[in-house]
């Protein structure tokens, strides 16, 4: 198979939580509406493709009792204030019902007129489900329940009448109008490209209840016309009408289900070497997927931009400096949870984790002709996207802009 030759997008974090660094308790960027609309507008303009809006009730960056925005609220006000950013909202099938969820997304789809997509998360946070009053499944048993979620999910998406009778969800007769719309408008999308002709992909006994002909959950549309066009940048143009579906996941249950019901895989940190070895992995569970166009791959990276090396190691060792352990700072209270719920392919420090999502593993410290070359060598792995955090974003992300991506 020719895998596509995708440029480099540029995405970032939203700061929902009010930051990435759990060792600083102020980082300038309060978790406020108007701040992340501004810092959104801000993004739009500098040249921004994609903002990630993650979804915690809780806040696990600056402690659980600290303020923290609600994902789903805030992607449908951004929706109606932004103009070509890609809205990529974190969604986690526990929380959210399949059926009520595709009606949600589907809204917030055409409010932003093709820029919405998802990040589909299956939980690890114990006490967050509890404080909410949600069943919290065990590892294997969140994964199945996501798959039979996505299931009912691009069921409705792309059928009417749709009824399902499985383990976690029962749906009978689900109406759905408008569906989402048509195609993907956002930077980087080409919602003009043609259907690839595929085969559908073979039942399961609890597969959701479809007219005869109709689609698969994630199928291609069949055109007997149409050529099989492996070029395609996008995976959501070969899929008509529905969001992009984006996941990540480390344990052997969640790189299966990925490769065969999601668009794009999602890395934490790590470097280039390794995410070319996560790539190559992942190429061949989705070849077991022939029906389904390639995958995307994206991954996240926290930034010390500076103008000499000696400044971003200074940068570093302020963020990371260990916490006394006698006074851990809120966010470190639930570090073996996250552990114990991730089933993470590495151990990971107290030093890591004093920074969200594993980003220091990346490698983004430095002058901007390291990061250029690190980004490179990320692009040179097989990244089409990757998701930035940094610290405070409106004052970093505008050096990133003017010193890497103009540049490039």
């Amino acid at each position: 198979m020719r895998y596509p030759d995708i440029p480099m997008r540029y995405g970032f974090w939203l700061p929902v939580f009010g930051g990435w660094l759990r060792n600083i308790d102020d980082e300038q960027m309060p978790a406020t509406w108007e701040y992340v609309r501004d810092l959104a507008l801000q993004a739009e303009a500098l040249g921004y493709d994609l903002t990630l809006i993650a979804e915690l009730n809780l806040n696990d960056i600056k402690g659980p009792e600290a303020d923290s925005l609600d994902a789903w609220s805030t992607a449908a006000a951004l929706a109606s204030v932004t103009r070509k950013l890609e809205l990529m909202v974190a969604v986690r099938p526990t929380f959210h019902s399949p059926a009520l969820l595709a009606k949600q997304a589907a809204n917030i789809d055409r409010i932003s007129g093709g820029r919405l997509t998802l990040n589909v998360v299956s939980s690890w946070w114990a006490d967050e489900a509890r404080k909410y009053g949600i069943p919290f499944d065990e590892h294997d048993d969140r994964y199945a329940r996501t798959s039979e979620w996505l299931d009912v999910l691009d069921a409705c998406w792309h059928h009417q009448h749709t009824s399902h009778h499985g383990r976690f969800y029962n749906i009978e007769d689900n109406i759905l109008s408008p569906k989402p719309f048509p195609r993907r408008t956002y930077s980087g999308a080409h919602p003009n490209q043609t259907p690839s002709s595929r085969p559908e992909p073979q039942r399961s006994e609890a597969a959701v209840e479809r007219p005869a002909g109709s689609l698969a959950p994630g199928a291609p549309s069949q055109d007997a016309n149409s050529a099989t066009n492996l070029s395609v940048l996008d995976p959501s143009s070969l899929i008509p009408s529905r969001p992009t579906l984006y996941a990540g996941g480390e344990s052997e249950t969640a790189k299966n289900l990925i490769a065969a019901k999601c668009d794009a895989y999602l890395m934490h940190g790590d470097d280039p070497n390794t995410i070319a070895a996560k790539i190559a992995d992942m190429r061949a569970r989705r070849a077991h997927h022939p029906h389904l166009p390639p995958m995307t791959f994206g991954v996240t990276g926290y930034c010390i931009l500076r103008d000499s090396e000696a400044e971003a190691q200074r940068e570093l060792t302020r963020i990371t400096s260990a916490p006394d352990p006698s006074q851990s700072p809120a966010g470190f209270a639930n570090f073996q949870q996250w552990i114990t719920g991730s089933q993470l392919e590495k151990k990971l420090s107290l030093r890591d984790y004093s920074v969200s999502n594993r980003g220091l593993h990346s490698g983004l410290i430095g002058t901007p002709e390291t990061i250029a070359q690190r980004l490179a060598d990320f692009e040179g792995a097989g990244c089409s996207l990757v998701l930035l955090q940094s610290s405070p974003q409106h004052t970093e992300m505008a050096r990133f802009a003017a010193q890497v991506m103009r540049s490039s």
